[in-house]
C-alpha cells in the first residue's frame, strides 16, 4: 500500500468543480450593488514584456500577467503562491529556504548547487536576480507580475533561455496615499504591511513599503519539540522618483529583506529495510508517514538570509528616441545548517555560508517616432562574485550506524589494517571542509526592429550577441580516512603478503611480478572480485570519497562562451480586438560549473581505477595528481541552447479576453542538475523538448461575476539523454513535468449587509508526474505527484477606506509530496517534502 493510499483524501477535482458550479449558478443568493462594481468591461492590461510599454493584446509574446489586485484578492503573499494563478509556472523549495527554483513549460530546476544559474530569469524592476536566495522575499508593493514563456535571451540576456519572471513594484506617486494591513492566521501567523507614497516637492515623490511576517512552524521535531517550517521574514523597500518635466524621470530604489527560519522539514517516504532499523535504534525516524508533519531531527535547521540592493533607473526623452539606463548593485549573504540524514540519529550535519555581490548596467535606446520602422538598441554588463564555503561532518552516532548496517565490518576494517580500534574511522567531526566560488562577467548588445508592413501587419527581427566568462574554483579538505581507503589496493597487498612478498617494497613486488606473471595477474583480478576480496563490500560505507580540487594542472576552471540569439516574428491585426502572431526564437544559457560535493573530473581527463590494477593513462594520472577513490563525473555542463516555434492568438473584447499559444520548444544541452544525496550530478541532456498548448483568459459572465481560466497541456520528452546519471533516458518523459496543469478562478461581486464584497475562489490542478528519472527509484517510491488545490477569499469593504478579507489556501487540505530524493547515507530509503497544509486567516486593511 502506498503512502497516498494510507492517507485518505477527498477528490479535489470534484470539490473544485462543485464550487465553481455553485458560484456560477448564483446559489450564493446575494444581490450585488451596481455602484460597487469597478467596471462593466475588461480593463486594459499594459505590460513591458518586450521592454517597451504595450497592451497585452498588442504584445505578440506568450505572457501571463498577474496584477497587484489579483495578488491581494487571492491572498498571495510570496513567489511560491504565484503558481496557483499561472499553471505554466512551477516554484519549488527543497532542503532549505534558499534552495528554490522556477520552471516554465517544464524547463528549469531547483537545488543549492552554487554553480548552477537558473534557466528562468527572475527580474525585479528590470534588475536580474541571479541567486535563488535573492528571489524568495514576500511580495510587497507589487504592481504586476509578468511570466514570459519561451526563450527570452534576445532582450533579457544569457539566463533567460526558457523564460522570464518579471516583477514590477509600484512607483512613487505625487498624490499622498497609503495603506496599512494586518493579517492573523492559523499557526499563529501575524503579518503587518505598510505602504505610503506622496510628494516631497513638486518634482520629487517617494514611496516606502515594509512588511514583517511571522508564523509558527507546521511541522514538529519530536526530539525536542521544536517547530519546523516556520515563517520569519522582514522586508523594506524605499523609492525616490524625480520628474522635473515630462521628458526626464529618475527613479532610485533601495531594498533590504531578511529571513530567519527553521526550514525545511524532511519526511521519510520509504524506510530502507536495514538502514531504517539501525536509525530507529540510534535516534528514531517517523517511517513512511509524511503527512503527520512529525519527525526526528537531532540538528535544528538554520536558514538565515540577508538580501539588499540599490538601483538607479533613468529615462530620458531625447526626441528621436527614449533613453533608459538601469544601474544596480546587490549583495546576498546566507547561512544554512541542516541535519543531512533528517533522522534522530546524529549521523551528519551540513552547513553553508554564501556571499555574493552583483553589479549590473544596462543602457538602451528606443525609437519614439511614428515612422514605419520602430527600433530598440542597447547593451548590458553583468559582474558577479560568489563565495560558497561549506562543511559536511559526521556526528557522534555515525560510527555505530556504519557498524550497524555492516554487521561490525566497519570496525573490523580497523583491526584488519592494524589501526587503533574505535578511534580511527567514523569519528565525530570528521568529514569535508569545502571552499567554492566563481567570478562571472558577461556582456551583451541587442537590438529589436519592428517593420510596419501595413496598417495591420508587423514583422520583427531581434538580435543579441552575448559573451560570458567564468572563473570557478572548488577545494576540499577531507578528513574521512575510511573513505580514502583503496580497498582494491588493500586486498592486493594482503594477498601479496600472504605469499611472502613485502607489498611496500617496490623491488620485491617487481621481482615477484617478473618471475610469476600469471600469479601476479590473478592476484590483481582477485583484488577486484568481491568473492575473493570481501573488503570491497565496505565501499558502500565510503560516503564521502575525496574530491580533487580545481583549478589544477589539467582543469583550469575557466569557461568562455559566446552566442548570437535571435527572434523572428510576424504579427497581424485581424481587427482591433483580434491579433495573431507566429515567431521563432532562440535562447542561450552559459556554461555552469558543478560546485557541489559530486564535482568530479570528466572521462576525458581521468579514468578511474586502483593504481595496482594498472588503469589506462589519463591526463590527471599522468600529471601525478590522482587521489585514491577518485571517480568520474562532471566539473561543468556546457551551454544550453533553446529554440521555440510558436503561433499565438490574442482576443480582447469588452467582456472576454483570451490568449492562446501553440508551441514546440527544444533545448539542446539542457543542464540537468540532479540531487544524489550528498551532492548534485550535473550533466547536459543531449536534447529535451516540449510541445503543447497554453490558454489563459478572463470572462465577465455578468457585471458581478468574473471567470479567469488558464491551462497548459504539454508533451515533454528527452529526445536524447544517453549519459544521464541514472542511465539512458532517451525517449523518456522527464520527471517532475506534468502533462496537464489548469487553473480556474471565480470572482463574484455582491453587496453583503449593505457593503461591497467580493468572493473569490480558484482551483488549480496538476496532473501526474514521476518524482525520479531513475525508474528503479520511481518503482521504489511507488506513487506519482498529482494535486488539486482550492483557495478562497472574501473581501468585505467595511467603509470607504477599510476592508476585511477572510481567506484560506488549500482549504480542503490536499496532501502531496512536492519532491523526493534518495536519503543521505541510507541505502533503500527515500526522503521528500510534504506540501503545506491548509492555512486560514483574516486581513484587515486601511487606506488613507
Amino acid at each position: 500500500m502506498t503512502i497516498l493510499e494510507e492517507s485518505p483524501k477527498l477528490n479535489m477535482k470534484l470539490k473544485g468543480t462543485a464550487l465553481a458550479i455553485l458560484m456560477a449558478s448564483g446559489m450564493l443568493n446575494h444581490v450585488y450593488a451596481q455602484e460597487m462594481l469597478d467596471s462593466t468591461v475588461l480593463e486594459e492590461i499594459v505590460v513591458t514584456a518586450s521592454k517597451r510599454s504595450q497592451t497585452l493584446l498588442n504584445t505578440p509574446i506568450a505572457v501571463s500577467v498577474v496584477s497587484g489586485r489579483d495578488l491581494e484578492e487571492a491572498a498571495i503573499r510570496d513567489v511560491f503562491d504565484l503558481q496557483s494563478l499561472v499553471p505554466s509556472l512551477e516554484v519549488q523549495q527543497s532542503v532549505s529556504t534558499i534552495a528554490s527554483g522556477f520552471s516554465i513549460r517544464g524547463f528549469g530546476g531547483i537545488g543549492s548547487n552554487a554553480g548552477i544559474e537558473p534557466s528562468v530569469g527572475v527580474f525585479v524592476d528590470g534588475i536580474y536576480r541571479s541567486r535563488s536566495s535573492a528571489q524568495i522575499s514576500d511580495l510587497i508593493n507589487i504592481e504586476r507580475v509578468e511570466v514570459l514563456r519561451g526563450p527570452q535571451s534576445t532582450l533579457f540576456g544569457k539566463n533567460a533561455s526558457v523564460g522570464v519572471v518579471s516583477i514590477h513594484t509600484k512607483q512613487p506617486e505625487f498624490e499622498r496615499t497609503g495603506s496599512v494591513s494586518l493579517t492573523v492566521g492559523n499557526e499563529n501567523e501575524k503579518r503587518i504591511a505598510l505602504d505610503v507614497t506622496g510628494p516631497l516637492t513638486d518634482s520629487v515623490a517617494y514611496r516606502l513599503s515594509t512588511s514583517a511576517n511571522k508564523r509558527d512552524g507546521y511541522a514538529t521535531n519530536l526530539l525536542n519539540g521544536e517547530e519546523l517550517n516556520d515563517r520569519n521574514r522582514f522586508g523594506l523597500n524605499g523609492q525616490l522618483l524625480y520628474q522635473p518635466n515630462d521628458s526626464l524621470s529618475i527613479r532610485v530604489i533601495a531594498d533590504y529583506d531578511e529571513i530567519d527560519e527553521a526550514c525545511c522539514f524532511t519526511a521519510n517516504l520509504v524506510n530502507g529495510p536495514i538502514t531504517g532499523q539501525v536509525v530507529s535504534r540510534l535516534g528514531g525516524v517517523v517511517a513512511e508517514d509524511p503527512f503527520s508533519y512529525k519527525g526526528f531531527v537531532n540538528t535544528s535547521p538554520i536558514n538565515e538570509v540577508e538580501n539588499a540592493g540599490i538601483s538607479l533607473q533613468i529615462e530620458k526623452d531625447l526626441g528621436f528616441a527614449d533613453l533608459t539606463s538601469i544601474t544596480s548593485f546587490r549583495t546576498v549573504d546566507s547561512f544554512t545548517v541542516s541535519d543531512s540524514d533528517a533522522t534522530g540519529a546524529d549521523l551528519a550535519t551540513f552547513s553553508n555560508t554564501g556571499e555574493s555581490e552583483t553589479f549590473i548596467q544596462e543602457i538602451r535606446f528606443t525609437s519614439n517616432s511614428d515612422s514605419n520602422i520602430g527600433w530598440m538598441i542597447g547593451g548590458s554588463f553583468f559582474d558577479e562574485e560568489i563565495d560558497f564555503p561549506g562543511t559536511f561532518q559526521f556526528g557522534t552516532d555515525f560510527r555505530r550506524f556504519a557498524d550497524g548496517i555492516s554487521g561490525g565490518a566497519y570496525s573490523g576494517a580497523e583491526l584488519a589494517l592494524g589501526l587503533p580500534l574505535g578511534s580511527t574511522f567514523g569519528q565525530a567531526g570528521q568529514g569535508a571542509i569545502e571552499s567554492t566560488g566563481q567570478d562571472n562577467q558577461s556582456w551583451s548588445i541587442f537590438t529589436s526592429v519592428d517593420f510596419l508592413l501595413s496598417d495591420a501587419l508587423t514583422a520583427t527581427i531581434g538580435l543579441s550577441y552575448i559573451e560570458d566568462e567564468k572563473d570557478a574554483y572548488f577545494n576540499q579538505e577531507n578528513t574521512d580516512a575510511f573513505s580514502s581507503l583503496d580497498f582494491v589496493a588493500v586486498g592486493f597487498s594482503s594477498a601479496l603478503a600472504g605469499l611472502g612478498v613485502n607489498p611496500i617494497d617496490p623491488s620485491s613486488v617487481s621481482a615477484f611480478a617478473a618471475s610469476n606473471p600469471e600469479v601476479y595477474r590473478a592476484l590483481q583480478l582477485g583484488a577486484q572480485n568481491p568473492q575473493t576480496n570481501p573488503l570491497l563490500a565496505l565501499g558502500a560505507l565510503q560516503f564521502l570519497p575525496p574530491v580533487l580540487g580545481f583549478p589544477n594542472e589539467i582543469e583550469n576552471g575557466n569557461s568562455f562562451d559566446d552566442e548570437l540569439t535571435y527572434n523572428l516574428r510576424i504579427a497581424y491585426d485581424i481587427r482591433d480586438s483580434l491579433n495573431v502572431y507566429a515567431s521563432f526564437s532562440t535562447g542561450f544559457k552559459a556554461t555552469s560549473f558543478n560546485l557541489s560535493r559530486n564535482s568530479r573530473p570528466s572521462t576525458e581527463d581521468f579514468i578511474p581505477g586502483s593504481a595496482v590494477t594498472n588503469p589506462p593513462a589519463s591526463p590527471i594520472r599522468s600529471a601525478g595528481i590522482a587521489i585514491p577513490n577518485l571517480t568520474n563525473g562532471t566539473r561543468f555542463a556546457g551551454p544550453e541552447e533553446s529554440e521555440v516555434i510558436e503561433v499565438g492568438v490574442k482576443y480582447k473584447g469588452d467582456r472576454l479576453g483570451v490568449n492562446l499559444a501553440l508551441f514546440e520548444q527544444t533545448v539542446e544541452g539542457f543542464q540537468s542538475n540532479v540531487f544524489t544525496g550528498l551532492g548534485f550530478a550535473l550533466a547536459n541532456a543531449g536534447k529535451q523538448s516540449t510541445k503543447g498548448v497554453e490558454i489563459d483568459g478572463r470572462w465577465l459572465l455578468s457585471n458581478a461575476l468574473t471567470l479567469s481560466f488558464s491551462g497548459s497541456f504539454y508533451d515533454p520528452v528527452f529526445d536524447e539523454f544517453a549519459n544521464a546519471p541514472s542511465g539512458n533516458l532517451t525517449g523518456q518523459r522527464p520527471a517532475g513535468v506534468s502533462r496537464t496543469s489548469t487553473s480556474i478562478g471565480l470572482n463574484y461581486k455582491i453587496s453583503l449587509l449593505g457593503k461591497p464584497t467580493s468572493i473569490r475562489a480558484d482551483w488549480q490542478h496538476s496532473g501526474k508526474t514521476n518524482y525520479f528519472d531513475d525508474q528503479a527509484l520511481q518503482n521504489l517510491i511507488g506513487f506519482q505527484r498529482e494535486y488539486d488545490l482550492v483557495n478562497a477569499a472574501i473581501n468585505i469593504s467595511l467603509t470607504d477606506h477599510t476592508s476585511l478579507a477572510i481567506w484560506g489556501r488549500n482549504i480542503f487540505d490536499e496532501q502531496y509530496i512536492t519532491s523526493a530524493f534518495s536519503s543521505i547515507a541510507q541505502d533503500g530509503s527515500i526522503s521528500g517534502y510534504a506540501n503545506q497544509p491548509s492555512s486560514f486567516g483574516l486581513t484587515f486593511k486601511h487606506t488613507f
